[in-house]
């Protein structure tokens, strides 16, 4: 028999992938979902033997790097629970810093906006349920993807309108837009090797990559068919690679946009872009 504390401590250290404060986290973040365990009820006793077979099954996983996220079926974002599986990414503390920007300097009534590459539906849903009476629509290539966001925003009470739609190749049927905000692939296909495992092996690809030729790919199609989606005076939202934010400013300069702003993440990171038509 061992108390909760000891027992993370067991666990945590049979998680080889990851840092030691990680494992702890991991560990806590599992026996909470299935014992409703937390870090204060770090003396209580927990009888190993009496742990259910799913635990344990969920411990495996977790040892073989699929994400936590994954296993339990969800991940935090602004402040409430979004259903996750491998269809689409796992929500990011950077995109929470984006839509809290786009809620921020946006708190007008009745705001019409687009959203580029859907996959949990986080920052659609996120901006319907905190702006200001918005019309919310959002479009993304995987239909597996649309029907976890659809499942969310139906849970989470949301009005959102959904496409299935390739930005690549098609446009919305959509006009005089307030803004226009993506999350679009960015990771050049040769940073593949520098991903953790646990990204590389159970993330979709598709909502990660874009070529190493061309990696603002998305960006460069998205502000072009922004142009004409948004009203003027309307505002495009970015998140970015770290690596490529003074390469968007100069994109979106050549496109002709305004007050263009390079901001960033609360790592110090350029992270996100703002910019006026």
């Amino acid at each position: 028999m061992s108390n909760y504390n000891e027992l993370v401590k067991q666990w945590a250290n049979e998680l080889t992938l990851y840092s030691p404060e990680e494992a702890n986290n991991l560990i806590q973040w599992l026996l909470e979902y299935h014992l409703g365990l937390r870090k204060v009820d770090g003396l209580n006793e927990v009888k190993e033997d009496s742990l259910s077979e799913d635990l344990f099954e969920d411990l495996q996983r977790l040892k073989s790097g699929e994400p936590v996220q994954y296993i339990i079926g969800k991940a935090p974002f602004y402040g409430r629970d979004f259903f996750v599986d491998e269809s689409v990414l796992i929500p990011r503390n950077e995109t929470e810093e984006l839509v809290h920007m786009i809620i921020k300097q946006n708190p007008s009534a009745g705001l019409k906006v687009l959203d580029i590459g859907t996959g949990s539906g986080c920052i659609p849903i996120s901006l319907a349920l905190e702006l200001n009476k918005p019309e919310i629509y959002t479009a993304d290539v995987s239909e597996e993807a649309l029907e976890v966001a659809e499942e969310n925003a139906e849970h989470l009470g949301a009005q959102v309108t959904f496409f299935h739609l390739d930005i690549l190749k098609d446009t919305p049927a959509l006009s005089e837009l307030d803004i226009v905000v993506s999350n679009p692939p960015y990771v050049p296909e040769a940073e593949w090797d520098e991903l953790h495992s646990n990204v590389r092996d159970f993330e979709p690809g598709l909502a990660l990559f874009v070529p190493d030729h061309d990696p603002l790919l998305f960006y460069r199609v998205i502000a072009e068919k922004a142009l004409k989606l948004l009203k003027p005076g309307g505002k495009l939202y970015y998140e970015i690679h770290n690596n490529f934010g003074p390469q968007t400013v100069k994109l979106l300069e050549s496109l002709g946009y305004k007050n263009i702003d390079l901001v960033q993440d609360l790592n110090g990171k350029d992270r996100m872009v703002a910019a006026n038509t």
